[in-house]
């Protein structure tokens, strides 16, 4: 899935993807405080801190993403720990192209 350079997805893919794909859940990992200056429409906040109280189906399309991608793929490797099966890490939100929802 990495490109020329072992670079990342593309945010803006993994979002149109998530869009596309049935049950799918975009999370902001974000403390609650960034998530109202500014996030991506539709997606929810659950702080990294908070990670562990997902209460999905283990097969539910997860996307996830924060300020610079960190947190995400933290998040993400705890929620792969837990069993979920299909966890995208979309990135930091720096790489979105869009209207923030506030």
């Amino acid at each position: 899935m990495f490109g020329l350079f072992g670079r990342k997805p593309d945010f803006m893919a993994l979002l149109q993807e998530a869009k596309e794909k049935k049950g799918a859940v975009v999370i902001d990992v974000r403390e609650p405080g960034e998530y109202t200056q500014g996030h991506v429409p539709g997606s929810i906040n659950i702080p990294t801190s908070q990670i562990n109280t997902v209460n999905y189906e283990k097969d539910t399309p997860l996307y996830l993403y924060c300020l610079s991608g960190g947190r995400s793929k933290m998040a993400a490797g705890f929620l792969k720990q837990k069993g979920f099966q299909n966890i995208k890490n979309m990135g930091g939100i720096g790489q979105y192209c869009g209207e923030l929802e506030k």
